[in-house]
């Protein structure tokens, strides 16, 4: 009797270490299977790898590079389903290797969305703001939303409570004033953001450090706002490469999160594959 228990047990537990390895594989099977994100914007290219709604690695690359980092990720992660966006023409040489990812969706004016865009020309709708639209509805739902993408330009985009897209605003990002400067007059230098800067500038250097800086930031400021005189609940998102030095001089509570547009091309990929 003693031996046909211990017999027993010994068999129980056999199958038990057997099931345990099996949820460890099953396990990590499940983990490998990853979506890609490729967002390529004006002036680099940024690549996400996500595991459902986790980013495990983010990198900035310059355009001409961005192909062979591809291949280093290709190798490292189990990629199954893979999303391009674009502000401008893919050159064919990169459109080519792209169209060898896993289950490719090419961001366009006609890809199904998570939200319902009234944006009266939706064909020339960036696909930036098309993903930061993506981004709000997943991660504030219902909410009156605000977003901000301070980078090349500083744009704006409203999403009201009924996830709808409303449209927003487009203006020159902080380099391109202090380029603009620079190149539409004969004597002002090219200077770049100095987080440092006077209100009243007592100089040529201070001076245009003020304009650009205050006047970017009484900008974003006032934007807000006027919204906010709509929309009491609203929630304000500050994102884009001017994320971090900007939420520094803003007085409004804004959530800064620079990687607001690649999580909003994650939701879009999944959306279109559920």
């Amino acid at each position: 009797m003693y031996l046909a228990v211990a017999n027993i047990k010994r068999v129980f537990h056999n199958y038990q270490i057997k099931i345990e390895k099996s949820i460890v594989f099953l396990t990590t099977i499940i983990k490998l299977r990853m979506n890609l994100v490729i967002d390529i914007g004006n002036s680099k290219v940024k690549v996400a790898v996500f595991e459902i709604d986790t980013m495990i690695l983010s990198i900035v690359c310059e355009e001409n590079s961005f192909l062979d980092e591809l291949k280093k990720i290709s190798n490292k992660y189990q990629i199954v389903q893979s999303i391009v966006s674009s502000v401008k023409d893919i050159e064919e040489v990169y459109f080519e290797e792209l169209q060898k990812l896993p289950s490719l969706l090419l961001l366009n004016s006609d890809t199904p969305l998570p939200f319902k865009n009234l944006y009266s020309s939706p064909s020339t709708l960036g696909n930036d703001r098309i993903a930061l639209a993506a981004a709000a509805v997943s991660n504030y739902p219902q909410k009156n939303s605000l977003i901000i993408d301070a980078g090349t330009c500083i744009t704006f985009d409203f999403i009201n409570s009924s996830n709808e897209y409303m449209g927003g605003a487009i203006s020159p990002g902080i380099e391109m004033r202090y380029k603009a400067l620079h190149q539409h007059t004969s004597k002002l230098p090219l200077l770049s953001k100095n987080e440092v800067y006077k209100r009243t500038g007592f100089s040529t250097t201070e001076s245009i450090h003020s304009g650009v800086i205050n006047g970017a930031i009484c900008e974003i400021e006032g934007v807000i706002a006027q919204y906010k005189k709509d929309f009491n609940d609203l929630t304000v998102v500050l994102t884009g490469g001017d994320t971090k030095f900007l939420s520094k001089q803003l007085k409004n509570s804004i959530f800064a999160n620079q990687n607001f547009l690649l999580q909003g091309l994650n939701k879009i990929l999944t959306f279109n594959n559920q």
